[in-house]
């Protein structure tokens, strides 16, 4: 891992956006540009989701890599290793925790979740605006 003094690992971690991050946005101007009109951060639901399709009951979450513990089993031991690593492990490891939990509520209230990683937003627009379409096409067939 760098090394970064307490204060400017404090001055990156302050910037750090929980909503209009720039693969929310990028997504939402690809669904906008498609004709899809959604809720932004929607406090109605669990979980606040980033993008909802009211009109088709679709819960959209654009995750960052790094917060909601992609390649866990990869990133975990590089953790470890890392300086105040008890704090990371637990709060990813939360944050894992909620994102599941949140999920399993949507779906038991007749949501369909749809989850992206920062990263396929951001090199493969075209993809999770498909994949979203996809969702909605097997919606109108059932």
């Amino acid at each position: 891992m760098d090394k970064l003094t307490k204060e400017q690992r404090h001055k990156n971690m302050q910037r750090i956006k929980s909503k209009d991050t720039s693969i929310e946005i990028l997504l939402r101007k690809a669904l906008w540009k498609k004709g899809y009109r959604y809720r932004k951060n929607y406090d109605k639901l669990p979980g606040k989701p980033d993008i909802v399709l009211t009109k088709y009951k679709i819960a959209i979450f654009c995750d960052g890599e790094f917060f909601h513990g992609k390649d866990w089993e990869v990133l975990k031991p590089r953790l470890e290793k890392a300086q105040n690593s008890d704090y990371w492990i637990n709060k990813i490891s939360r944050n894992m925790q909620r994102d599941d939990e949140i999920n399993k509520r949507l779906l038991f209230e007749g949501w369909t979740v749809v989850r992206f990683w920062g990263d396929d937003i951001k090199k493969n627009i075209e993809e999770c605006v498909k994949v979203v379409e996809e969702v909605i096409f097997d919606m109108k067939i059932v």
